[in-house]
């Protein structure tokens, strides 16, 4: 299985901390919020990670090189700018293949276990399945709602939660797409795949951050630091 991390965003929110710094490499806990992702992706056994870079790319290209010392074969997908996190996965196609593949947000932290994800088989029906989680105190409305089988719905009698910004892809959900552009985003693709039924979630009630602020990271820092020791 392949796995895909998305790293190229801009980090405008997290300024000054992102002027010469692109946010996945910001640390929490004494290392990178993407060196997090690596080696839980290297304990699964993914066979090879793509990492899409185009703000300060170079720092992460010389962070994670080839990927070999976290066990790991990583190809970068180079962006000319942020083509946004559909536009990401889009461009990499030729990198991805033609299996179901595992999607990471670069700027998040969480001890979900990916194994559990990895598990998962897609149907015939499905093009993706996510990893929702309790809606936090700075994103209350929620994003998506899973009926009692799993599948979401657009439905406003039914409980939202947040996406955490990992999910199991499979490429036909950007291949079969009828509004592809240079840069657009994948909460419209998986809107468009909720309408047809084809997108299902679980919900994961354990660590979960997305550092979306300075005060988050820090918040997020200091608990990490406090639970190693």
């Amino acid at each position: 299985m392949k796995a895909m991390i998305l790293a190229a965003g801009l980090g405008q929110r997290m300024r000054p901390l992102t002027d010469n710094l692109p946010k996945p490499m910001l640390s929490v806990g004494g290392k990178p919020l993407l060196q997090y992702h690596l080696e839980a992706l290297a304990k699964l056994g993914v066979s090879e990670v793509i990492i899409n870079l185009a703000y300060l790319g170079d720092k992460i290209r010389d962070f994670v090189g080839n990927g070999a010392k976290f066990g790991l074969d990583v190809k970068d997908s180079e962006e000319p700018e942020p083509l946004e996190t559909a536009g990401a996965l889009l461009h990499a196609l030729p990198l991805l293949g033609t299996e179901p593949f595992i999607l990471i947000n670069g700027d998040v932290w969480t001890d979900y276990p990916l194994g559990e994800l990895a598990a998962y088989s897609l149907r015939n029906d499905e093009d993706a399945h996510l990893v929702l989680v309790p809606n936090p105190e700075f994103h209350l409305a929620g994003d998506f709602s899973p009926n009692p089988e799993g599948r979401l719905e657009n439905n406003p009698d039914l409980p939202k939660f947040t996406f955490s910004g990992i999910s199991l892809i499979h490429p036909r959900l950007i291949n079969t797409y009828p509004q592809q552009r240079n840069k657009f985003p994948l909460g419209e693709v998986l809107r468009f795949g909720i309408a047809q039924n084809r997108i299902s979630a679980q919900v994961y009630r354990g660590g979960w951050s997305d550092v979306g602020t300075p005060e988050r990271l820090l918040e997020l820092d200091s608990k990490i630091q406090k639970n190693n020791n």
